[in-house]
Parts: C-alpha cells; sequence; structure tokens
C-alpha cells in the first residue's frame, strides 16, 4: 500500500524509485483464519522486503497441527523444511514454485498424486542465515498433487499443489484441491481490507501514525468478522455468504441508536436486530462468477506528474500549440 511523500515515510519506507515522483510502499504480510477470515498475524516490511523473510517472522506465532495454505510464492523447499524443523506438526498445501516432473516420483498413490523427494538446492537462502541454510535437511519427502481447478472466471485451470500431507487416505487428492480454491475466499478478504475500508492508500505522514492508522482499520476488520460470525451462528446461515460491506453499513446504521439506547436492555434489544437483520440480507449464490482483472473507472485524462511539482509545467494546450507553431513558420516568433 502506498503511503503519503514525506521525508519521514520515504526513509522509513523508500519508494521503488529513488528520484523522481514517486510514493513511499508498505508491504504487508498477512495470516488469515480460512474459517473466519480474520486476520491472525502481521508483519510488516518495505519495498525491499520479500514476503518469505515476513512469513518467517511469523512461523513462531503458529499453533500445534496448523495447516498453512499458501500461493506460488511459499510453494517451495525451504518453507517446507523450516516448518519441519519447528517440531509442531505443521503441514502446508500450496502451489509448488518448482517445475515437477512425475516420471522422477518417488511412489505412487493415485492419479496425479504421487510421493516425491525434493532435493536442496545448492545456492543457499537469501533471507535464512548461513547456520541454519546449513542445518536444514538435503532432501524432504513431499507429496505432489496435480489436477484440475477449472472455475469460471479463473485463470488458473490445472495446478500442481505441493504439500506435507502424505497419507492419501486420511487426506484424499481431491480434498487438497478443494482446499486450495477456497484460498480464493481471503483474496477476497484481502479485496474488503484495500477496497471496503480504503487501506490502498494511507494517509498518515509519519511512520508511527501509520502504523496506528494500520492497527486501527485491521482491527475494525476483525471486528466485522467477529459481527459476521455471530450473525451466521445465530441464524444458521453460511458465513461466506453475509456480506462485509453490507455488515459494515448496517453497523454504522444501528451503532447511533445503540449509543443513544435508555437501558441495557434496549441495547441488547437493538443488537440482536442487527444479527437478525445480517443473517436474513445474504449474498446470492453466484456460482462461477467471474472476477477480471479490470477496473471499472476510467483513468483520468490530465496526464502524471513525472518530476518534481516544482519542476513541472503543465503542456500548452492544443490550440495554444497550433498558433505558436502558426507564428514560428511566419517568423513572428
Amino acid at each position: 500500500m502506498t503511503l503519503p511523500d514525506t521525508p519521514k515515510n520515504r526513509q522509513a519506507y523508500p519508494p521503488f524509485q529513488s528520484t523522481g515522483p514517486s510514493f513511499p510502499i508498505l508491504r504487508i504480510v498477512v495470516l488469515f483464519s480460512l474459517l473466519s477470515g480474520a486476520i491472525l498475524q502481521l508483519a510488516c516490511g518495505n519495498s525491499s522486503s520479500a514476503d518469505l523473510p515476513l512469513l518467517g517472522s511469523l512461523l513462531h506465532q503458529l499453533a500445534r497441527g496448523d495447516i498453512l495454505l499458501g500461493d506460488r510464492g511459499f510453494g517451495n523447499f525451504i518453507m517446507l523444511a523450516v516448518l519441519q524443523g519447528l517440531k509442531l506438526d505443521l503441514d502446508f498445501i500450496g502451489r509448488s514454485a518448482r517445475k515437477v516432473d512425475g516420471r522422477k516420483r518417488h511412489k505412487r498413490l493415485g492419479k496425479n498424486d504421487w510421493l516425491h523427494r525434493w532435493k536442496k538446492t545448492s545456492n543457499p537462502s537469501l533471507w535464512l542465515p548461513r547456520a541454519q541454510w546449513i542445518a536444514l535437511p538435503q532432501e524432504l519427502l513431499v507429496r505432489v498433487v496435480r489436477g484440475s481447478l477449472y472455475q469460471k472466471g479463473f485463470r488458473v485451470r490445472q495446478v500442481t499443489l505441493v504439500t506435507s500431507l502424505l497419507d492419501p487416505k486420511r487426506y484424499p487428492a481431491q480434498e487438497i484441491l478443494q482446499a486450495y480454491l477456497r484460498r480464493w475466499r481471503l483474496e477476497m478478504s484481502l479485496d474488503d481490507l484495500k477496497t471496503t475500508l480504503q487501506m490502498e492508500m494511507l494517509r498518515s505522514r509519519s511512520p508511527d501514525l501509520v502504523h496506528k492508522e494500520l492497527y486501527t482499520r485491521l482491527i475494525t476488520h476483525n471486528l466485522m468478522r467477529c459481527l459476521m460470525a455471530q450473525a451466521a451462528q445465530q441464524g444458521r446461515v453460511p458465513l461466506e455468504r453475509i456480506s462485509f460491506k453490507g455488515s459494515l453499513d448496517a453497523l454504522r446504521h444501528f451503532a447511533q441508536a445503540i449509543s443513544q439506547a435508555p437501558s441495557r436492555k434496549k441495547r441488547q434489544q437493538l443488537w440482536q436486530e442487527l444479527l437478525r437483520i445480517l443473517a436474513a440480507d445474504l449474498v446470492h449464490e453466484r456460482p462461477g462468477r467471474r472476477e477480471p482483472r479490470a477496473v471499472k473507472r476510467q483513468k483520468r485524462k490530465y496526464p502524471h506528474l513525472t518530476r518534481p511539482r516544482a519542476n513541472f509545467r503543465d503542456r500548452p494546450k492544443t490550440s495554444v500549440r497550433r498558433t505558436e507553431s502558426r507564428l514560428r513558420r511566419l517568423g513572428l516568433m
């Protein structure tokens, strides 16, 4: 996310471009709960921070028996080896960052499902200390599941997943594929953060205030997820069909009435009514809904600011340019 272009923000979170007009960049990596969509942990970095080191700083927050779900950026040997070294029975499901050859499999478990010996590369990791890199095992026994995730509107139609869930009877291949498909719900949770809560561009002008603004909105996000979970449990409806934006708007309208309620009993009645409304106003079933990577609003006609504002000069209008060109041809300029 971008920050205001101030000297303090630029020093703490330098932009991609060292010169010219650009905005400081704040990068975050979050751990979502697949069940509720709530944010469990957060790591912050600047534009030069990579996702793997930021996630590595959060691994000690995982609980025993957790299953980590990630995209291709995390499906590598290092992540699986580090999770195995924590001794917490942590497992991983994610797209493989390597091209896995099924003909070199260790053991076949079923159609498009096999065990594979993943060997450590000779190039050391850039984000692990050398001692920790040397301590990693030379190879890992992982499970590779390849299958179709065809769904209307999705870019990826066939994926190759790597996982540490080796038991094919306890963890069938189709369930692993379906678990990875549910990860798209977390992408929509990110959209709720950046679009509905307007976190795509923060407004604070110093790093300390940036952190306060960031955590305030994340706390708001989790409170909304808690409200949605209560409404789903009370109304016995699927949590996925309760709208985040609709819940936020309803809470804003009810907040004023709840704050002016004369008694605790009246406040409790209003709260129960809010939960009832949220459970009754569900999002329609939209199987195969397309989510194209495109924007609806058109770009403004004005040009981009390509240099500092003090040095920027507007381009003359078309009529002015034509007049000046005609005067130059006549030798009057």
